[in-house]
């Protein structure tokens, strides 16, 4: 395929390296001065855009992929796919599909799951929505760029499910960066807390593959200083957007809204900017009852 990628980041630099590693040919575009092996450069978005049979972007928030998508939907050829992999609010990607639909093109929201390792490694996870006409000419791609794609449901459904899972995975990573603070306090072995809690009832993604205690679990950013990984940052992104679609579905989320009260005082009060998600346990330690 002849493959327009826009936004050659951290995430997307590797996902369309892998596409080109792959034998498409991929033309791309960042506001940064990048380079990517494999890949030509475009002078803008439009000109990535321009003939390609699929356009990807991996853009940092919804008021972005709209201004974007005006620029490269005039450009592309009827009939060809509109894939965007950003993580964004539901509206902003219902209102893009239904301008690219407008404009004869197919139009999927591929949010993903698996941050930077899996952007390189090509294991990412993609949470899809549109039609199932659309999905099916993105589906090549995925497997190219990730290990599973999950056809969500209409436009939007993949933004959505990305961000309930996110909020989900907020909550859980807090509940278990206390648990271990607790179980400080109360002199219990880390080690033992992790060996009960990850074959118990308390099993989670974040205890027994993400574990935020140093030395505990399989490596993770714990046991590299709380580098990310998945930045703090991103995830208070990703629980604010939770909390705009919650409003907007009027969805009572009582978790959600005090995990997204709890990384916004940790990112943007305290010290977590920068830091891995995870860094909470730390957070925690520090802090007495109050």
């Amino acid at each position: 395929m002849q493959i327009g990628f826009i936004g050659l980041g951290n995430m997307g630099g590797p996902m369309a390296a892998n596409l080109a590693k792959a034998g498409h040919s991929v033309t791309g575009f960042d506001m940064a001065d990048v380079s990517i092996e494999g890949v030509s450069l475009a002078k803008s978005a439009a000109e990535a855009a321009a003939g390609a049979d699929v356009v990807i972007t991996m853009l940092p928030n919804g008021d972005i992929l709209r201004h974007v998508a005006s620029e490269i939907i005039p450009a592309m050829t009827k009939g060809a796919a509109f894939v965007d992999c950003s993580t964004v609010d539901v509206d902003s990607a219902r209102a893009v599909a239904q301008q690219a639909a407008e404009a004869g093109l197919l139009a999927v929201d591929a949010p993903v799951s698996g941050g930077i390792g899996g952007a390189a490694g090509g294991t990412l996870t993609f949470m899809a929505g549109g039609s199932e006409e659309a999905f099916a000419k993105a589906a090549p791609l995925f497997d190219i760029m990730g290990q599973k794609a999950v056809h969500c449901g209409d436009s939007g459904a993949g933004q959505a499910a990305k961000i309930c899972n996110n909020m989900i995975l907020g909550v859980t990573m807090i509940a278990t960066c206390e648990a271990f603070a607790l179980a400080d306090k109360l002199g219990l072995d880390r080690q033992k807390m992790f060996d009960v809690v990850s074959t118990s009832s308390g099993y989670s993604w974040t205890m027994n593959a993400y574990c935020p205690a140093p030395g505990v679990g399989p490596q993770s950013p714990a046991d590299n200083d709380y580098q990310p990984g998945f930045a703090a940052d991103l995830m208070l992104k990703d629980l604010r957007l939770s909390q705009q679609a919650a409003g907007s579905a009027d969805a009572d989320t009582p978790m959600g809204k005090l995990a997204e009260a709890l990384y916004s005082q940790f990112v943007d009060k305290e010290d977590g900017k920068g830091k891995d998600f995870s860094a909470m346990l730390p957070r925690f330690e520090k802090r007495g009852r109050s």
